[in-house]
């Protein structure tokens, strides 16, 4: 299958949607009234907030902790940003009453998942307000979430294969593009900043009730992230070795996501990675053929103090399958899933490497791609034995309807990168019908 389907990026913004009336108004010719809450580490929403102002909509912020503070710090088209210091219990009459005071007819959030997000979701779409959620792409890099109304195991789109067919009519594939330029630095440099003003300083003390979305402490996972550096060398000869008794093998891949994520405590039915890592090895365990080898790999950015490695080590030990059984501190992804039989995963978004190659994928948890005839259909326990490829058409359709819904280019690892995503953002925030209009119209022509 082409590789157009996960394209390359472009340094220059593009547009995906079929031809739609978008307009800075409101109702009764009013201008459209943007209200921001809690965005990405760094300036993008910021940024953003700048670029609708630019095209005459008025343009409001609420800044939640000293951290949102540092990155939104100023006026945006004469609108200063307001500054709430209560606490979560009074969270909902606040930002209704502010909704309201100034006709809000826009609420952008980044993840649809965290606590104060969900309250002021939910009060936005009482008062008939559009709301707009950017998450992390789901086809990377190169592409970011923007969806109406919900994204991951939240988003409108169908879940049936029909559905996507029919959605995917009259639309096509983004064209072969260069890359997006992406640093690092940039990533740690946002995030460091922002964290840094969120827990420390005269920033941080101004909002003395916040609680963060993500469970466990900050300070303690930076103290991670610090031990995760200075044991870079150990891990990579440890992951050395794991590729070594990987390769010649008939393996299946599991790669590891944070139990912070909300794909985790939300999407799925797991409490926690632990909790699913040990149901996956008990299902290989029991269920996979004799000569197979379950690979489990750590996520990229799991900086906490959890070891995996021991964790694996004494499962495999306890199961009696020490020599079918691995820990890989790393590795490249996409490599891996190419060489797998079979890719298992909770609802992470690397499961788009296997189905853009067509590796079998088992999906346990809510996600958008948890489609029947994309991925397993029933229990994993079957899957070791007889794991079938997705449909490749019906992959292609997907990823179709996912670029014309969901999808908009660009990045936030560079200014380059941000300045495509503002630009192809716009057309969406700025549209007057919800692109999953065009689903629901499907939905109804089928009953």
């Amino acid at each position: 299958m082409s590789n157009s389907i996960n394209p390359a990026s472009s340094s220059r913004p593009i547009s995906l949607e079929r031809a739609a009336p978008y307009t800075a108004l409101g109702p009764d010719n009013a201008p459209r009234a943007f209200l921001f809450l809690q965005g990405p580490p760094g300036p993008f929403f910021f940024q953003l907030g700048q670029a609708l102002a630019a095209h005459g909509c008025a343009v409001h912020r609420i800044n939640l902790n000293g951290g949102d503070a540092h990155d939104w710090h100023e006026s945006v088209g004469g609108h200063p940003p307001v500054a709430y210091r209560g606490r979560q219990a009074t969270w909902g009459t606040f930002v209704d009453r502010l909704m309201r005071a100034r006709g809000i007819t826009d609420l952008v959030l980044f993840g649809d998942c965290r606590p104060m997000h969900m309250v002021a979701h939910r009060l936005a779409r009482l008062l008939g307000v559009r709301v707009h959620v950017f998450e992390e792409g789901y086809i990377r890099p190169n592409w970011l979430t923007l969806e109406r109304d919900g994204v991951n195991g939240h988003s409108p789109l169908p879940r049936d294969a029909e559905g996507i067919r029919a959605a995917a009519r009259g639309l096509s594939l983004p064209p072969e593009l260069p890359p997006i330029g992406a640093k690092l630095g940039r990533r740690v440099r946002d995030t460091w900043g922002y964290f840094r003003h969120m827990v420390w300083g005269a920033a941080g003390l101004r909002y003395p009730f916040y609680k963060s979305h993500r469970p466990g402490s900050i300070v303690i996972e930076g103290f991670g992230w610090c031990r995760y550096q200075l044991t870079k060398g150990a891990r990579a000869r440890a992951n050395a070795a794991a590729l070594a008794r990987v390769e010649g093998t008939r393996f299946f891949l599991f790669p590891l996501q944070l139990s912070s994520d909300s794909q985790i405590r939300i999407h799925s039915p797991f409490p926690n990675m632990r909790v699913a890592a040990d149901y996956v090895i008990a299902s290989f365990a029991a269920h996979a053929p004799a000569d197979a080898v379950l690979v489990v790999k750590d996520h990229p950015l799991d900086y906490g103090w959890f070891d995996w490695g021991r964790h694996v080590r004494r499962a495999a030990r306890r199961l009696g399958i020490e020599d079918r059984l691995i820990h890989l501190p790393g590795g490249d992804l996409k490599t891996l899933a190419d060489a797998s039989q079979g890719v298992v995963v909770v609802n992470s978004t690397s499961a788009t490497f296997a189905l853009a190659s067509g590796i079998p994928v088992a999906a346990l948890g809510t996600a958008v791609y948890a489609i029947p005839g994309l991925v397993h259909d029933g229990p994993l326990d079957a899957f070791w034995a007889a794991p079938a490829p997705p449909d490749a058409a019906l992959w292609e359709d997907f990823c179709r309807v996912l670029h014309h819904h969901c999808l908009v280019r660009g990045g936030l690892a560079s200014e380059s990168a941000m300045r495509i995503l503002i630009a192809n953002a716009l057309p969406r925030l700025l549209r007057a019908e919800a692109l999953g209009a065009d689903l629901r119209v499907v939905e109804q022509g089928k009953k």
